[in-house]
This record gives structure tokens, sequence and C-alpha cells, in this order.
């Protein structure tokens, strides 16, 4: 089920917001329990059958971590049983993400004709995974409490506005909140107001513009870019508005779904395209992610804090191969992170990312473009075929009339795009949200957000978001 979409928004939403607070919010237990029912039907929705499958990762979970605490004296079976985990949890995660893969790159190794496994990917599979594996491993480490109700465990895995793509969120951060959170009419205004701007970021910017990136990116046949330059760089600047108008839009629909039931989120995108550096970005974007990998993998390793070069740049590499691997079982995630590893390595060893001035701005968004022509390429040759376009390769030229169409058509989303992708709209608020007339022309200003919003969802054909895939 899609948060913009007919029946999300008018009959899922309205029925648990109304069962919730009508009935369910008067018992202390009994809310969380619906909370629980509703998102494993909101995940069963689109697929049934792997609902079952989020059941036993919830359960198999909550095992783990009732057996670490148990055990906790003994480190011996405490390593045992989180290694354990590790390999239940991603081997689940690998079977169902990169088997196909696997097998489809040894039978082009070795020369076979074996058949390529079809298996349906789960929604959200990598988001529920890595967030129950950190509540294992917390428990481990000691850095947060074990639960015994595996309620609570299955409502902070699979609650719906942050199941299938996030933030995501470590136990201990909402542990309090699933016990005792206080629900308010300021939080649900709040969450309300959140939720509706992260529907026109994911409507009215991303899909318009996930046109003209589609459009762009369907020019290649016969190994040779159908179009000019010009389209080229139009199709690799919109996808690069989409996938952030895309993403921050759900993550401001989960924050704000999230806050009308009382829980505060963590925030997981910081206006990642004012950044002056690749190191800078990535302290921005996709926050959640980016610390999940920091806390378990880059700080086990020794971080930045160990005695030598080569092994700083090991770790850079084998967090940077892993966030690769994670977006996607194919040859172009993996150059995808090598990319980022190379620039963090250089960022990291020389400290150039703290004297580039405006000049960071640049060179920044320069490799972020780059890197998201790499991430959105359905193979590798395609991606050398649209960078090379890119740079001159272009069978139409420098400029062409379908460019300037698109241009002409959708300005006013790439106005929006620019604009939105800056803290200015917030600085304004800041400055005027004590008068009144502001306050009441941004209520307004939402509430024709949200109505212009449903004509494009009445109006447009399916368009789930892009990290649905991850």
């Amino acid at each position: 089920m899609l948060f913009p979409s007919e029946e999300f928004l008018f009959v899922f939403l309205p029925l648990v917001l109304i069962l919730y607070f009508g009935i369910f919010v008067r018992f202390k237990n009994g809310k969380n329990i619906f909370l629980l029912c509703a998102s494993l039907f909101f995940y069963a929705w689109g697929e049934p059958r792997y609902v079952y499958l989020m059941i036993a990762v919830i359960l198999a979970n909550w095992l783990f971590g009732m057996l670490i605490d148990y055990f906790r004296e003994d480190k011996r079976k405490g390593r045992l049983i989180i290694a354990l985990m590790v390999v239940t949890d991603l081997g689940i995660l690998g079977f169902f993400k990169y088997s196909a893969f696997v097998v489809r790159n040894l039978d082009t190794l070795l020369a076979k004709s074996w058949t390529i496994p079809e298996i349906a990917l789960p929604v959200g599979i990598s988001f529920f995974t890595f967030q129950a594996m950190s509540y294992v491993i917390d428990v481990y480490r000691g850095d947060g409490e074990v639960q015994a109700n595996p309620l609570y465990v299955g409502l902070y895995i699979s609650f719906f506005p942050q199941l299938i793509a996030g933030p995501i969120v470590r136990y201990q951060t909402i542990a309090e909140q699933i016990r005792k959170r206080k629900e308010n009419g300021k939080d649900f205004s709040k969450g309300a107001c959140r939720f509706i701007i992260g529907l026109a970021k994911k409507v009215l910017i991303a899909n318009q513009v996930g046109l003209v990136a589609d459009a762009a990116f369907a020019l290649i046949e016969n190994g040779q870019y159908q179009a000019s330059v010009l389209m080229a760089w139009l199709g690799a600047i919109s996808y690069t508005f989409q996938i952030f108008f895309d993403f921050a839009g759900y993550s401001d629909m989960a924050i704000g779904l999230g806050r009308m039931f009382g829980f505060h989120f963590e925030e997981n995108f910081k206006y990642p395209y004012i950044s002056a550096s690749v190191s800078e970005f990535w302290r921005r974007w996709h926050i959640s992610l980016q610390t999940w990998f920091r806390d378990y993998v880059y700080f086990p390793l020794g971080g930045s804090r160990v005695k030598t070069r080569t092994r700083l740049v090991f770790n850079l590499f084998v967090v940077w191969m892993l966030t690769g691997i994670w977006h996607g079982a194919e040859w172009t995630f993996f150059l995808w992170g090598f990319l980022y590893f190379v620039l963090l390595t250089m960022e990291k060893l020389t400290g150039i990312d703290k004297k580039m001035g405006w000049f960071g701005h640049i060179y920044t968004m320069f490799f972020v473009v780059i890197g998201w022509v790499i991430f959105r390429a359905e193979s590798l040759s395609d991606m050398c075929v649209y960078l090379g376009a890119m740079f001159g390769r272009a069978a139409g030229g420098l400029t062409d009339a379908g460019a300037w169409a698109f241009l002409k058509q959708t300005q006013v989303y790439y106005l929006a795009a620019i604009i939105c992708s800056t803290p200015l709209i917030a600085h304004v608020d800041r400055k005027l949200k004590k008068y009144a007339w502001w306050n009441i022309g941004y209520v307004l200003a939402l509430t024709a957000l949200f109505i212009v919003s449903l004509t494009f969802i009445f109006n447009q054909s399916y368009n789930p978001f892009i990290y649905f895939n991850f």
C-alpha cells in the first residue's frame, strides 16, 4: 500500500486514526496491539505471503534478544547467538535479494546454462532486517534493553509509517515511546503538516521530474544514446531531484505519521544538496543508514582511530562496498559504492573537503549527479553509454527540440525542486512564524498543497517509491 494512494489516504489511514483515537488510545497495551495488527495488515495488503516472513523475522530476533540476555554472563554463548542472528538475518536478506544475482554471474563465469531463479523481493526487506539486527546487537552490547514482550518488538520492527523505507530506527530511541507515549493535539497537527509536505514532495516534484528522467534514460538504443548532450544532462539532473524528493518525501511522511501517533523519529535528510563536500553530503543524506553502518560496521572495525592509513582505507572500503551492495544486486551498485569510497578516502586522507570553499559545492554536486547516473543505470553498458552522452558522445548533438520541450513544460517543477532543496522556506518560516498572518497563510498553503496533491494522485498512474526496491 502506497502513502500517496486513494486506498491509504481515504480508507486505511482514516480508519486507523478513528479506531486508534476513538477506542484503543485509552488502553496502554491495547493501542500497541492495534498498531501492530494495523501494521501487519498494511504490509500484507501488497504482499500477503511475505507477512509471514515479517512475523518470522520479528519472533526470531525477539528470541535472539532473550537468549543473549539470558546467557549474558557466558561470553562464548553470547557470541554464538549473535553470530547465529547475523547468519539468519543476512541469510534471509541474501536469499531474497542476491541469490539471482549470484547465480546469474556464476552462470556467465562458468559458461553454464543454469535457470536463473525468479524470486520476488519482499518490499522493505533491507530496512526491517537492519532494524531487527540493530535491536539484537544493542542488547548484546548492553546499549539497549532487552524486551520480554514480543508484541513491543513486533511493533518496533513492523510499524507501518517507516516499515517500507525507513528511517531505520534503533529500539532504544523509541522504547520509552512504545511503553509510555502521550499523544496530544500539538504532535498530531505537526505530524499532519509534515505528512502533507512529504506528500507534496513525492507527488508534485518527484513524480513530475521523474517523467523526464524516465524518458531520458529510455533513449539508449543499440549501444548509442538517441538524443542530445542536453537531454542526457537534463535526465541526470531530473533523476537527482527525483530520488531526493521521492525518498525525502517518504521520510517526511513517515516522520509525520509517527508523530501523529506520538512517536518522534529522528531526521533522515538535512538538505544534502547544499553540501560543500562529499563527506558533508553523506552526513546529510539517508542519515539513519549511514548511522547504522557507522555504529555497526565502521566503528567495530576501528573507524578512523586506527594506527595506519592502510587500515583506515580498508575500513572505508568495507563500509562503502557494503553500502553499495545494500542498495541492490547489480554491478552498478558496487561501482556506485566504489565511487564514494574513492571520493571519501581522498577527502579523509587529504583534508581537502575543509579547504575548497564555494568550489566544494560544484565539485560535490558534479559527483553526486554522476553517482546517480551510475545508480540509475540498468547495466554497466547502459551506464557507459549514458555517461558518454553527457560528455559529448550523443547521437543528437549538443541540443535537440525534445530537451527544450521538456524544459519548457516542467520548468516550474525544477524551480520548486531547487528552492525546496535549500533551507530557504524553513528559514523564512522561523523568521515569520511569530506573526499570526503568516501562520494562517501557512495553514492555507498546506491545505492547497494537499488538495493539489490529491488531484495529481487521482489522475496519475501507479508510481511507487524508488527505495521500495531496496
